[in-house]
This record gives C-alpha cells, structure tokens and sequence, in this order.
C-alpha cells in the first residue's frame, strides 16, 4: 500500500505545486533528521498526512490548499521528542503544536486556517476545538498515520518473532483440515 501511495503523491502535480514551496525549505528539510513514529520521520510523517489532508478536503470541496500547507507543517518542531528539552514546559503531545506554529510561523505567511490547523490538530489534548473543518480533519488523519506507522511496525515484529510464525504454520495447518 506505502508504494501505491507514493505513486499517487508522485503523479499529483496539483498537490505537489502546493507544496512546494514547503517542502524545499531548508528549515523543512530538517524535519527528516527526527523520527516521528518508529522509522517514520517528522518529515514523512506529514507529507503523507499533507496529501491525505489534500485528498479529502478536495472531494469535499474544502480549502484543500491551506489544509494541505499546514498538514505539512503540523509537525515542524524540530527537536527529538523521546529526549526531555530544557525549555520545553509541559508533555510533547500538549506542547509541540505551539512549537510547530511558531516554527511555520519564522518561515511561512499562515492565513487564519493554517494557524488553526497547526495549533489545533491534536484535538482534544488542545482543549480549544478546532475552528474549521480541515482543522478536523488533519485531526482525524494525523491520528491515522500515526497508527498506520506504528501498527506497521508492530506487525513486523510480531511476524518476525519465531514462536508466532510457527504458531501460524500450525493454525493454518489445523484450518486447511477442517
């Protein structure tokens, strides 16, 4: 499925064009030396969440171009979030949004949406409810890649444990005879 849906990013020049002026930031390009979710980088991570964001705000006729900007940018708070930082006050999950706006907001002119977006999409640790609809549903897709790329991963190494892969042989076994 991961390569089917590079493919499509690949093909999409609309999406690409949007993007484009993100994705060849310097700043931006910093966001592949941290890993997000496991071997998912920060960078990655919303790439595939800016295109899912482009995919559904369009065939829902939203703002497809602002939500797929900020998915871009939602997670650009470079810095290792499994290591404590000496300035960080607060948990990850409740602090990075801030910090990724702050970031975009360096580098990029946000409208109204695209702040929105960024601070609010890890509704509900935001106790504030996100304003628009592309806001949720970066929201909802966020939350998707991130299962995505952890149950990737999980899957891996459950198959790759010996004792499983034995007890599939045998399950399977015991299925074909009956």
């Amino acid at each position: 499925m991961r390569k089917k849906l590079e493919k499509s990013i690949s093909e999409n020049i609309e999406f690409l064009n949007i993007i484009e002026e993100i994705v060849t930031n310097e700043t931006v390009q910093k966001m592949k030396n941290y890993r997000q979710h496991y071997e998912t980088s920060c960078f990655e991570h919303c790439y595939i969440s800016s295109y899912y964001c482009y995919f559904i705000c369009k065939k829902l006729h939203l703002d497809y171009k602002s939500a797929s900007r900020a998915a871009m940018l939602h997670d650009l708070f470079l810095y290792d979030w499994r290591k404590k930082q000496p300035n960080r006050k607060g948990l990850h999950a409740f602090t990075h949004p801030r910090a990724s706006y702050e970031n975009a907001s360096k580098l990029f002119n946000l409208n109204q949406k695209e702040k929105d977006i960024i601070l609010k999409h890890m509704w509900p640790l935001t106790v504030i409810p996100p304003r628009y609809m592309e806001s949720f549903i970066l929201t909802l897709v966020d939350k998707y890649c991130a299962f995505s790329e952890s149950s990737d991963v999980w899957k891996g190494r459950i198959i790759n444990k010996k004792i499983l892969r034995y007890t599939y042989i045998v399950l399977s076994l015991l299925i074909i005879k009956i």
